[in-house]
Order: C-alpha cells, then sequence, then structure tokens
C-alpha cells in the first residue's frame, strides 16, 4: 500500500498544497483514497482509460452553462462576430482544440509523458503564478514540438 506510487502521490501532494493548486491536491488525495481502501485495482484501469473523456465532457458542460442559463444566445454572438477581437477569439478556440486533440493522442501512445507535464504546470504554478490549464492542451504542444524536432530530424 505505501509503495513508490503512494509516495510519489504523497510528494504531489505536498507540492499541491504549497503550490496551492486545489485540482492538484483534489486528484492527488482522491487517488490517495483509493489506494488507501484498496479500490485500486478496480477503479484505476477505468478511471485512467476514460478519465480523460469525462474531464473534457465535464469541462464541456461548464462552457455550455452560460448557454443554458440563457446569459449567452444568438443576440450576443451576433453581436459578438461583429468584432475582430472575437474572431481572434474563436480561431484561438479552435487552434487549441485541435492543439488538444493531439494531447489526447500522445497520453494514451506515451502515458509517462503525464509525469512531465504535471511537473512542468506544477512549477509554472509555483514559480510563476501560471494557471493550470490541464495536461490535454500542454501534451498537445508537446505532441507539436516533438512532430516539429521529428520532421527536422529526419
Amino acid at each position: 500500500m505505501f509503495n513508490q506510487s503512494f509516495l510519489f502521490l504523497f510528494i504531489l501532494l505536498g507540492i499541491g498544497l504549497i503550490a496551492k493548486n486545489q485540482a492538484l491536491i483534489i486528484a492527488t488525495s482522491f487517488l490517495m483514497i483509493i489506494k488507501l481502501i484498496g479500490l485500486d485495482t478496480k477503479i484505476l484501469p477505468t478511471v485512467g482509460a476514460k478519465g480523460i473523456n469525462w474531464g473534457v465532457t465535464i469541462i464541456t458542460i461548464a462552457v455550455l452553462v452560460p448557454i443554458a442559463t440563457g446569459d449567452i444566445g444568438f443576440k450576443q454572438l451576433g453581436e459578438a462576430l461583429k468584432s475582430t477581437y472575437a474572431w481572434i477569439a474563436l480561431a484561438s478556440g479552435i487552434a487549441v482544440a485541435l492543439i488538444a486533440k493531439n494531447g489526447i493522442t500522445l497520453l494514451a501512445e506515451d502515458p509517462h509523458i503525464t509525469a512531465a507535464l504535471v511537473l512542468g504546470t506544477i512549477l509554472a504554478v509555483s514559480l510563476f503564478n501560471g494557471v493550470a490549464v490541464g495536461p490535454l492542451i500542454g501534451a498537445g504542444i508537446a505532441y507539436m514540438a516533438m512532430q516539429i524536432v521529428k520532421f527536422f530530424s529526419s
């Protein structure tokens, strides 16, 4: 029960507490509790396989809440699209979604990269007052950089 993975999670919990990163605190606490009560072999494979898709679904729900509450409607969309900045935001949203798509591919093909992404996020949050936006976009950016390196290395 108290093995290398538990120690690693405990260290990440400590870093999360120091960095005041609520997502990391909740995630590591959840995983440590699952391991402590012995449900890790039953729950973690499912969470590992489907968790990213669940997370994307929850984020999508959160983004759509203003539409569901009526705070954003067709009128606001029409007004926004008259702005140059809205078109920049639209293009940025498309670019980020496409970059993150490749992040899912990278995390599925090379899961150990997650440790480096988490460490990079923790360092950015704790040392540079960055914002933890999750591993998908980081993995997507890493995937793009790897493809560029691969292209120029060939």
